[in-house]
């Protein structure tokens, strides 16, 4: 039944795609973030879905839509730059066979981040794309909160829906991508154009953010809560109403404390050290393995290097009298468990590099569209509170990706495209321009639209000049009546003002 209703959603989105080809791009989406495939027990597991439609929305594009906007941006450069570079890694790896097999889904998720931009370029595809995204992710989300009230959870045994832990199915990632989605998840609750805003909207929506703050609970993850405090310190700097939203934070976390499980709360205070926990002690230690390997691996070692690391991890602590009990450990193959790291031991510093200038590029960018929409009102009153949305959501990202190695997952890749094509809608269409570095400068705009405006209208005095009948000779007076003629013309001038 699950493989029938299934094949049946996904057969209607692409059917509906013909008709119009944007539905491709969100059907893309939906493979991406579900995994339709991997719910399914028979049929779809065994055909490549992701791959027909990537070329299916490809294809739709370059026959059907606008292509004026395909221009690619300073970031996009950059995306393409990484892939190359990834591609690279890839072909010269440490270990071939499992390099291969992370490009397998790399590759498509940066190819993607470089297309999805040229084809948002309305506000109704911009927060499409978002509604997308937000309703994938509420068919984890909901399925987690739901398990998590009903005493579900548990670090790596919260079943969402699928066996493995792994993609967006793992613990940590869904902990990190569910808290960012919240501050476009209210975005959406107030300003969206495609579900306007009614009761039955925002209860859905509300609805929706809390199962995604229920979800570091049902996992107990850490990464999770440190997500969820920054986010309630983002979105206090965005309230207008500070004092009554620290009121009913404060109110929340009172009334919520006492109904968490005791194994979470147990599991949150190992955040105050790290010396006895052996996940912590663990991920120090790969740490300093890549900073090593990194020294003699500048260009990185290609995807899962991590493979090839050895560990010598100190787990010494001190008893309640002081004692120093000390403990060594030995571990191999452990994953990098950062997103920077990831970069640092699989591309290497270039790939680093280019990493953080594609994500700290996006954050300024937001803030120069927020700050300068931060106080318009009516049309444009929804540019500066989606600007704010998706820096919170990438902020929220920079944060838990210090926690997992998250820095391919495509989720933040349909962020960075969104960014991109927001900023340049606009650049294009609203009135008030930002600031744009590789855009030339006001005065030098204004100085060519002035020379432009007086060659125009000395080209059409010119034209008038030319088109003026001559006038008729004057003819010849005599003296006298010179003189009557001086009488009876008026002093500035003839009557018919010539």
């Amino acid at each position: 039944m699950r493989d029938l209703f299934l094949i049946g959603f996904l057969v209607s989105l692409l059917l509906a795609g013909f008709r119009r080809p944007f539905l491709f791009v969100c059907a893309y989406i939906y493979v991406d973030i579900v995994s339709p495939q991997r719910l399914s027990y028979y049929l779809l597991s065994s055909i490549p879905v992701s791959l027909i439609v990537f070329i299916a929305a490809f294809l739709g594009w370059a026959m059907n839509d606008d292509k004026s906007l395909a221009k690619p941006s300073p970031r996009q450069v950059v995306l393409i730059l990484l892939l190359l570079l990834c591609g690279y890694t890839t072909l010269t790896a440490d270990h071939p066979d499992a390099a291969m097999e992370k490009w397998d889904w790399v590759w498509k998720a940066l190819v993607f981040s470089i297309f999805l931009p040229m084809t948002l370029f309305t506000r109704a595809r911009i927060e499409g794309v978002l509604l997308f995204m937000l309703l994938c992710l509420s068919s984890i989300a909901v399925v987690g909160g739901a398990k998590t009230l009903a005493g579900g959870g548990g670090y790596g045994t919260l079943n969402l829906m699928v066996a493995n832990n792994s993609g967006m199915y793992e613990s940590s990632t869904i902990s990190a991508f569910a808290i960012c989605s919240i501050p476009l998840i209210l975005y959406m609750a107030k300003y969206s154009t495609l579900v306007p805003p009614s009761i039955f909207a925002r209860v859905y929506w509300y609805a929706l953010a809390f199962a995604c703050l229920l979800i570091p609970i049902g996992t107990q993850t850490r990464t999770g809560l440190l997500c969820i405090v920054l986010m309630a310190l983002l979105e206090l700097r965005a309230a207008k109403r500070r004092m009554l939203y620290l009121g009913i934070m404060v109110g929340i976390v009172a009334a919520g404390v006492p109904f968490l499980p005791k194994s979470y709360t147990e599991r949150m205070d190992t955040i105050q050290g790290y010396q006895a926990d052996a996940s912590a002690s663990t991920r120090l230690a790969v740490w300093k393995w890549t900073i090593n390997y990194a020294g003699s691996h500048p260009f990185g070692g290609g995807f899962n290097a991590y493979i090839g690391n050895k560990l010598e991890i100190d787990m010494s602590y001190k008893t309640a009298d002081g004692t120093v009990v000390k403990v060594v450990g030995y571990d191999q193959g452990r994953s990098f468990h950062n997103a920077y790291f990831e970069m640092l031991g699989e591309q290497g510093y270039p790939g680093l590099a280019l990493f953080l200038i594609v994500h700290l590029v996006g954050i300024f960018r937001m803030e120069i569209v927020r700050r300068a929409y931060k106080k318009e009102e009516g049309p444009n009153a929804w540019v500066a509170p989606l600007a704010a949305a998706l820096q919170h959501a990438h902020l929220i990202f920079m944060l838990g990706c210090s926690f997992v190695g998250i820095a391919f997952q495509p989720y933040i890749y349909f962020i960075i495209a969104v960014e991109i094509a927001f900023d340049r809608y606009v650049q294009t269409y609203v009135k008030k321009k930002v600031w744009n570095p590789f855009r030339r400068r006001r005065r030098d705009i204004e100085a060519a639209e002035a020379k432009a405006a007086i060659e125009a209208e000395a080209a059409a005095e010119a034209a008038a000049a030319e088109s003026e009948p001559e006038p008729d000779p004057e003819p010849t007076r005599g003296f006298a009546r010179a003189g009557e003629h001086r009488r009876t013309q008026p002093r500035w001038g003839t009557t018919s003002g010539k």
